[in-house]
Parts: structure tokens; C-alpha cells; sequence
């Protein structure tokens, strides 16, 4: 991973597959996700699609720097259905995405190794029938200055073309707006290089 990194890959929306061997068949679900909430929301979404499926196997990953994952195997075999779908998201090198697996058995076995392919070839046809997309790590800057200094605060947001998330202009004047993280320090700087105004990151 490159030094000055601010882009991730992850999916434009929700995508599904459809994965048949021996009698099973596997629907896979593969969707952008933003933190634990959506995730379980859109797990319960899928059960009640498929409330008569036994399995309904997963794997996700969040964050940009990719450190927050899981996988579940849902009664199947131990690392038999979770990990090779996790697998093929850290295959796409994706994050901020959910993929979930509906198995329905077909009435012949397949074995932990036709299972572990079920499940990863099902994962990595629900990624191909989206769309994988490049998104910006961005920061989220805070602005405070005097009414007096809005002329060239607003050049500054012009100059980098960034737009106002929130604002409040009164005598005292403070703005939010956000900008890709390779940026933010020089952002930061071109702000407090003016008279009256304060400007930090927001954690």
C-alpha cells in the first residue's frame, strides 16, 4: 500500500449471484456497507428472504485501513463457508462491503472442500455482478473566523472545490466541510494562514 494512500476500493451497490453444484444451490449477496448496523440490517433482510434456507453464511470488512473483519460460518464445517468468502473480499482487496451466502442443500453432499468452492466461487461471482469503485478517504475540517473573513474563506473552498457540509453564519461564523486526506494538511494550512481564523480536523 502506497505511503500517501487516501482511495479504497469497494462495491458501487448491491449485487447477487447465483451458484449451482450437485442439487445445492448458493445465492450470494454482496453489498456496501458502512458499519455493524447496516450490516445486521441487511442480514436480517436476507433471512427473511430465505427463512427457509439452514445456512446463511457471511464475511465483512470495514474501514480503510482494513483491520475491522469477520467471518461466519452459520453451522457450516469450521472455516468452511465465512473464510473463503472473506477471502475473495480481501481477493478484490475490497472493505466497506458485506457478502452473504443463502445455501440450500441440495440432497447431496458436497464435502468441506466442494463447500469451501461453493462458497468462494459464489462470493466472487456476487462481486463480479457489481461494480467495484474507487472512493476518497476523506477528513472532515472545522472553520471558525469573524464575519470580516468570509470572503476568503469561501475563496480557499472554491480554490480546492470543496462544498459546505454544515454552516452557521452569524457574527462569530463557523463552517464544516470535507476534503481527501492527502489534503488536509495543506487545506489546514492555507485556512490558519489567515488573520482571525482557526481550522482543525475533526476526529
Amino acid at each position: 500500500m502506497s505511503e500517501a494512500s487516501d482511495t479504497y476500493l469497494s462495491l458501487k451497490g448491491r449485487s447477487e449471484s447465483l451458484y449451482k453444484v450437485k442439487g445445492s444451490k448458493h445465492f450470494g449477496y454482496a453489498v456496501p456497507v458502512r458499519n455493524e448496523d447496516e450490516i445486521k440490517a441487511f442480514l436480517e433482510v436476507v433471512k427473511k428472504e430465505h427463512h427457509a434456507a439452514r445456512h446463511h453464511c457471511y464475511a465483512w470488512r470495514l474501514g480503510h485501513d482494513k483491520k475491522r473483519y469477520r467471518a461466519n460460518d452459520d453451522g457450516e464445517p469450521s472455516n468452511s463457508a465465512g473464510k473463503p468468502i472473506l477471502g475473495q473480499i480481501q481477493s478484490y482487496d475490497l472493505t466497506n462491503v458485506l457478502i452473504v451466502v443463502v445455501r440450500y442443500f441440495g440432497g447431496v453432499k458436497l464435502g468441506v472442500g466442494g463447500l469451501i468452492d461453493a462458497y468462494r466461487t459464489s462470493a466472487r461471482e456476487a462481486i463480479e455482478a457489481g461494480d467495484i469503485i474507487e472512493l476518497l478517504v476523506e477528513d472532515t475540517i472545522k472553520v471558525d473566523f469573524p464575519y470580516e473573513a468570509m470572503g476568503s474563506v469561501m475563496k480557499i473552498l472554491k480554490d480546492y472545490d470543496l462544498e459546505m457540509i454544515t454552516h452557521e453564519f452569524e457574527f462569530k461564523c463557523t463552517l464544516t466541510t470535507s476534503v481527501r486526506q492527502s489534503l488536509t494538511d495543506e487545506l489546514l494550512t492555507a485556512f490558519n494562514d489567515l488573520d482571525f481564523v482557526e481550522a482543525s480536523a475533526e476526529v
